[in-house]
């Protein structure tokens, strides 16, 4: 057993550059309105990458820039047309568009503008690289990145990320990191995780058994028990196991692993957790803390915005009102400005109902 430290209640109610090979070989983006329908941007409708091009040109060419123009264009595409407009752009004016948006725009805006460019099975590899490049990791990137991907991602991902860096992922995060945090990061990269079917009641029991075990029947914490667990067992399993250890424990999973654990691997081991239970929730409570309190944190902001809002944009939006009692609409308007302000705001989709 480990230190009480409550913040969870037993009661409380838990949410069920870009020559790359893809480019060389004729992929221009991942479609991912064909695999999803609760984002917020979708295929823009009687779309001319031509049009979208000149426009585009027209917009940062001579004496001032249109930041407008750019970002009604890019927040309105999706990833697949924004990779078409980019290729228009090179076969009529001779130019790189990321390059020329670098050089017309500043900030936060530039950030979030490139961000947009950069083509979908690009984007977590691209920022998994900066997360652990440099003096210092970005804990935070690898975590959320690693907790919220399905296995079929982080196979793409570590696939793309040897292809477009000409490195093993595995290699340079082991490198970078330590300890139990390190393992269940492994663990999470192998996408060895149980794929969902037919529920074993036998082996539910078991696991909520084992973890009980390992947490609060245990003076220290068997961590490598919720590492094997969390780490490979099925999302369906998994949901099981919780419902089952509340009912042997008296405990959420959530307060065990608060008490029990600490530093990265809590956080991580929760991010997991919290995936499995509900993966917009998870984002609703990314984004929410990404701005509550003095300054925000634009660069899970950034992220967040950009990777979710062909997905599940729409879902992430109303577990933020639901869980919070705040909308998302009205926490961008609040806490950012200018045209990163505008962009987001169309990124975001609209305010709830």
């Amino acid at each position: 057993m480990a230190r009480p430290r409550g913040r969870f209640s037993r009661t409380t109610s838990i949410i069920d550059p870009f020559d790359s090979p893809w480019k060389r070989t004729g992929w221009t983006g991942c479609s991912l309105a064909t695999k999803y329908s609760r984002g917020t941007v979708k295929d823009f409708s009687g779309f001319d990458a031509r049009a979208d091009a000149e426009a585009l040109r027209k917009a940062m060419k001579g004496m001032g820039t249109d930041e407008e123009t750019i970002l009604k264009i890019l927040t309105s595409r999706s990833n697949a047309q924004r990779q078409e407009i980019a290729a228009a752009f090179k076969t009529l004016f001779g130019r790189d568009l990321v390059d020329d948006l670098k050089s017309e725009l500043t900030g936060k805006f530039e950030k979030l503008m490139v961000s947009l460019m950069k083509p979908a099975q690009l984007f977590d590899p691209y920022e998994l690289k900066h997360a652990i490049k440099g003096a210092g990791t970005n804990e935070k990137v690898l975590t959320e990145i690693l907790a919220s991907r399905t296995p079929a991602e982080l196979r793409s991902i570590k696939q793309v990320y040897q292809e477009e860096y000409e490195s093993d992922l595995e290699d340079k995060i082991t490198g970078e990191t330590s300890g139990f945090y390190q393992r269940m990061l492994v663990v999470l990269l192998q996408a060895n995780r149980d794929p969902d079917g037919r529920i074993d009641e036998g082996l539910v029991e078991q696991d909520a058994q084992v973890l009980f075990r390992a947490g609060e029947l245990k003076w220290g914490t068997d961590e490598e028990k919720f590492i094997t667990i969390l780490g490979t067992r099925s999302v369906s399993h998994l949901r099981k196991v919780f419902d089952k250890y509340m009912t042997i424990s008296g405990f959420q999973i959530e307060e065990t692993i608060d008490r029990e654990t600490s530093g990265d691997l809590e956080k991580l081991l929760l991010a997991v957790v919290k995936c499995v239970r509900n993966v917009p929730a998870y984002f609703a409570e990314c984004l929410f803390y990404s701005m509550k309190g003095a300054g925000t944190d634009d660069d899970t902001l950034i992220r967040i915005m950009v990777s979710r809002s062909e997905i599940d944009m729409l879902d992430i939006r109303r577990e933020l009102r639901k869980n919070f009692a705040k909308s998302l609409y009205q926490m961008i308007q609040k806490d950012t400005s200018g045209d990163y302000r505008k962009a987001l705001l169309l990124l975001c989709g609209g305010e709830d109902d």
